[in-house]
C-alpha cells in the first residue's frame, strides 16, 4: 500500500546487487551492523520485537517486525512515539535493486514536524549510503558513528 501522507519521509538509491542480497542485508542483523545500528537481537520475523543498539551513543530502539514479504518488502514499527518504516526492494533486469525507505507516522506538526522529517530524511539516506558502500565495495565507511563524533552535539550547537 502507498502511503499518500504527506507527513512522509521517503529515499532512495540503486545498489549494483541482486535483490535477495539486499533484502537479506536488512534482516540479517550480521550484515546491517556494518552500514547501520552496531548490534541487533535477532533476524527480522513477522510478529517478532527486536532491539537495535547504537552502541557509540548509547541509544537503543524496539523495533517490531510488522510485515515481510521476501524481496519486495519489510515493514516495522519503531521509535518512541512509534512511526511506521517501509522498506520497499524492486528488483532490475541487469540484478541490480532499487532501495526505497518510507518513513510515516508521526504525531508532530509545524516546525518539530520539520526537524523530524528532516533528521529522518538525513538518517534514512545516510543508511542508504552506507549500504551501497558495504554491499557493491566491502567497504565500511562508519558513516552513523561518524555522524556525530564526540565532542560535537546532535545539531552541531
Amino acid at each position: 500500500m502507498t502511503n499518500t501522507n504527506s507527513k512522509c519521509v521517503e529515499t532512495q538509491m540503486l545498489i549494483r546487487k541482486p535483490v535477495s542480497q539486499v533484502f537479506e542485508a536488512f534482516i540479517d542483523p550480521e550484515i546491517t551492523k556494518n552500514f547501520w545500528f552496531t548490534k541487533g537481537s535477532g533476524k527480522l520475523e513477522v510478529g517478532k520485537t527486536i532491539i537495535w543498539e547504537w552502541e557509540m551513543y548509547n541509544v537503543s530502539t524496539k523495533v517490531l517486525v510488522k510485515e515481510i514479504v521476501k524481496n519486495e518488502k519489510i515493514s516495522i514499527e519503531w521509535n518512541e512515539p512509534s512511526t511506521t518504516v517501509d522498506f520497499e526492494f524492486l528488483s532490475l533486469i541487469d540484478n541490480t535493486t532499487y532501495v526505497r525507505i518510507k518513513n510515516y507516522g508521526f504525531d508532530k506538526t509545524g516546525d518539530d514536524l520539520l526537524e523530524i522529517i528532516k533528521d529522518s530524511t538525513g538518517g534514512f539516506t545516510t543508511v542508504l549510503d552506507g549500504l551501497k558502500a558495504f554491499l557493491e565495495y566491502n567497504v565500511n565507511l562508519n558513516l552513523i558513528a561518524d555522524k556525530y563524533p564526540k565532542g560535537v552535539t546532535q545539531h552541531g550547537k
